[in-house]
């Protein structure tokens, strides 16, 4: 196995009260190495919900069965499907849970999904009413990321919005990559192939005043360095761009709208 540089790997990680991650080996996408993290929370009635599950070892199942029966598994976007099914046959009884457009991204790689239910654009699901929000950040043609917030820890979770590669951890060769992309720990945002996916920046930065209004304390990603503390001052620093023309939008129509209210 590749280090990643998060060991140890495929074991749970408390983070806080009912509140892990699960730091997964990497993931190859065009020779670049994806270093991958779950989350998971236990819910109020004890159910385990697993965020963007990473490989399942013999290991990290007894771990997972000690914390308690595992209700809810998720795909958060249409990218991140790739250990559900081993998770569906290992806990049957689990109720899967896919973002908008995970079934048919997965049936052109070639993968059938197990039966489930498609994410709530808006409002979190009764499962979890009261305990995690979630919300669809809109305005992609094609990028459909549902974005979750843990109440009780003032923890959001991401997936694909904000990369954070901490560089030392990838071979030489993929940092020119991360650099040129803006997409190393020292300024971690959204992807350019993603960011420009969204047409409608109005409506992303709708959704993402949102999110930041959650109030989170700590932000966990799917990949990288995740923000254990400050963590509505690291969205507003990694969705700054989309925010600021927004707040300028509004600075204009509210100095039109001062000049026509004096004529």
């Amino acid at each position: 196995m590749t280090a990643t540089g998060y060991e140890p790997l495929d074991t749970l990680k408390p983070v806080a009260d009912d509140l892990w991650i699960i730091d997964g080996a990497a993931v190859r996408v065009m020779g670049f190495p994806f270093p991958t993290r779950a989350t998971v929370v236990r819910l109020r009635d004890g159910g385990l919900w697993v965020h963007s599950p990473t490989p399942l070892t013999e290991g990290l199942r007894r771990e997972i069965e000690a914390e308690g029966p595992v209700a809810h598994l998720i795909a958060p976007n249409q990218f991140h499907f790739l250990y559900l099914n081993a998770w569906a046959a290992a806990f049957p009884e689990a109720a899967v849970w896919l973002s908008p457009g995970a079934r048919d991204r997965a049936a052109r790689s070639g993968v059938t999904l197990p039966e489930g239910e498609v994410l709530c654009g808006a409002g979190p699901e009764t499962p979890w009413a009261g305990q995690i929000e979630q919300l669809l950040i809109k305005g992609s043609r094609w990028h459909k990321e549902v974005v979750f917030h843990h109440k009780a820890s003032a923890t959001t979770i991401l997936t694909d919005l904000i990369q954070a590669f901490e560089t030392e951890k990838l071979p030489a060769r993929c940092r020119p990559f991360v650099w040129l992309n803006g997409i190393d720990d020292s300024d971690g945002k959204t992807p350019p192939l993603i960011r420009w996916s969204f047409r409608d920046k109005n409506a992303m930065a709708g959704d993402l005043e949102t999110v930041i209004g959650w109030g989170a304390r700590r932000v966990i990603l799917s990949h990288g360095r995740w923000y254990r503390r400050d963590g509505t001052a690291e969205l507003e620093r990694a969705f700054r761009r989309v925010l600021g023309a927004r707040a300028w939008e509004r600075a204009l129509a509210a100095q039109k709208a001062g000049e026509a209210s004096r004529r």
